[in-house]
């Protein structure tokens, strides 16, 4: 998977992640490499006021892609009545087993 998510650094970030050894999840994470660049250099940030996702893997993947669209004015109504409706389905198929 990927992160999403925006930043702006320096060409030395791909050196260091390149030696990184996996962090959490067994995955190379930017963040770890982020602190590493941060012994040699100023690192700066922007504190960041809202709902953080993990897209790590596929379950977040698709968590977050739902709780975008139910946000979204173009698509936030057919998605809500799929899901309505897929909610309907499946609690049906649990009370007929």
């Amino acid at each position: 998977m990927a992160i999403i998510g925006r930043y702006l650094l320096t060409p030395e970030i791909f050196e260091i992640l390149e030696n990184q050894n996996p962090g959490a999840g067994g995955e190379i994470q930017l963040t770890d490499a982020i602190d590493t660049l941060n012994q040699t250099q100023r690192v700066f940030a922007k504190r960041f006021d809202g709902k953080r996702f993990d897209v790590g893997d596929k379950f977040g993947f698709l968590t977050t892609s739902i709780s975008y669209g139910l946000t979204h004015p173009e698509i936030k109504d057919k998605l809500k009545n799929y899901l309505v409706e897929l909610g309907e389905k499946l609690t049906a198929e649990d009370e007929g087993k």
